[in-house]
């Protein structure tokens, strides 16, 4: 049974919460273990038999349906290790059982790394798991808000999984959080990333709110300038993360092109290129990346993990049924209907399209409500790497590898003139059908 017959074909991916929302760490920014409130009474939040190979025979259904070229799944938490070996073992028996003949599946591992020993670094290896380390920085920058539930360090733990992924060959991404502290050293957390062998970065920047926009600490939260956030003291400040982004951009475009890929940069280069977004955050729509809890409970998104946003369940509904209720459609949807009329007429829209839902409560200039907290910090970056991104892009439509971009830059700071990877009065590459010296290559040239 697929479960997929006679569903209009939408395309989703699922996190999926093997052992819900329970781990062994007690990081302080963590939005997730407040989760266990909505199973009062659940002690063993550990995903059973029938509802790990329902999902992954019914999601391999789904995706086959879709005409996925490879299944991926994603194993989140929490803390996923906890689940034990074993049942990934399992689990990828199921995958094994039920994938179709000549498709690919994957799997990815978000993990905090604590737990990682010899079995599993050998597990990882022999069915090539993508591994994504969470890794805030330095030492100091780690330890200050990721921390166990004796309220101990651990940066010693982590750097032995980074250690033992290193022995084994298992590429992994590192998931840094972008918090208040580390905001503010953006080429030391960058540098000690490429020091440890990450080649692959995700910066996450962390914000949070109580559920009625009220502060979580004792009072509004104030940068240098008397700007008022009512946030959580570790949650990062808008131009903060915007200084963070452009510092790391400034590191990267020197001599990492191709050779460390970052997650954000990654996007905005197939944005600014024309292309669709490869994050859900920055496309015109969303509802596609989808939660699942260890008992089989399907939720809108891993943001939107409360009573009032779940689907059903697995069990008593196909996974491809809930994915493209009308109700979810709908929640995908309202990302670009409701978008401010101050994000409508950005020029950058094409860039951002109003960012995370989650993020979206500040006020416009106007007055207007559902403005992205890091508004502020999205246009930081892209009035500072515009040139170079639209020089990378036109650099991909003419056939040239974006790594060149090095190069224009190096001769950009030592003043001689690069070669243009696109004419002035070529079609932008940001796809706005507009020339580009009446589109992105005014703000190159300012």
């Amino acid at each position: 049974m697929s479960g997929a017959a006679g569903i209009r074909a939408r395309p989703f991916q699922v996190m999926t919460k093997p052992i819900g929302p329970r781990c062994n760490l007690d990081c302080t920014y963590c939005y997730y273990l407040e989760k266990e409130r909505l199973y009062p009474g659940t002690k063993k939040f550990r995903m059973p038999d029938a509802v790990l190979e329902t999902y992954v025979r019914d999601y391999i259904a789904a995706q086959t349906a879709m005409g996925a070229p490879e299944i991926w799944f994603s194993w989140q938490g929490g803390e996923p290790t906890l689940r034990g070996v074993d049942f990934f073992r399992q689990a990828v028996a199921l995958q094994e059982k039920y994938r179709p003949s000549g498709i690919p599946v994957r799997n990815a591992l978000q993990t905090n790394g604590t737990l990682l020993d010899e079995e599993w670094a050998r597990f990882l290896k022999q069915h090539d798991f993508l591994v994504g380390l969470s890794i805030d920085g330095p030492r100091e920058l780690h330890d200050r808000y990721r921390v166990d539930r004796a309220n101990r360090p651990t940066f010693d733990a982590v750097m032995a999984a980074v250690e033992l992924l290193r022995t084994h060959a298992i590429d992994f991404n590192a998931l840094t959080v972008v918090h208040r502290q580390n905001a503010r050293k953006p080429r030391e957390v960058y540098r000690f990333l490429k020091g440890i062998g990450a080649a692959f970065m995700q910066f996450i920047p962390i914000v949070e709110r109580t559920a009625d926009g009220a502060t979580l600490a004792a009072a509004p939260q104030t940068d240098e300038e008397g700007a008022s956030y009512r946030v959580t003291p570790w949650s990062v400040l808008p131009r903060d993360y915007g200084n963070f982004l452009c510092r790391v951009f400034d590191e990267w475009i020197k001599a990492d092109v191709g050779r460390v890929f970052v997650q954000f940069f990654d996007v905005q280069l197939g944005l600014w290129a024309g292309g669709p977004a490869s994050l859900c955050w920055f496309a015109e729509t969303c509802g596609q990346g989808l939660a699942m809890e260890h008992n089989g409970d399907l939720f809108a998104c891993d943001h939107y993990v409360y009573p009032e946003y779940r689907l059903g369940n697995i069990m008593e509904t196909p996974i491809a049924t809930l994915a493209a209720l009308p109700f979810q459609e709908k929640f995908g949807n309202d990302k670009r209907d409701t978008l401010p009329r101050q994000c409508r007429e950005c020029a950058y829209r094409f860039a951002c399209n109003g960012g995370c839902p989650k993020h979206r409560f500040l006020e416009t200039t106007d007055g207007e409500p559902g403005l992205n907290y890091f508004c502020e910090s999205y246009l930081q970056f892209f009035e500072h790497a515009a040139p170079y991104l639209t020089e990378m892009a036109g650099l991909l439509h003419g056939g040239r590898a974006p790594a060149e971009i090095m190069e224009i830059a190096r001769r950009r700071r030592e003043g001689a003139k690069p070669r243009p990877a696109v004419g002035r009065n070529d079609p932008c590459p940001c796809g706005s059908g507009k020339k580009f010296k009446l589109c992105c290559g005014r703000r190159s040239a300012g």
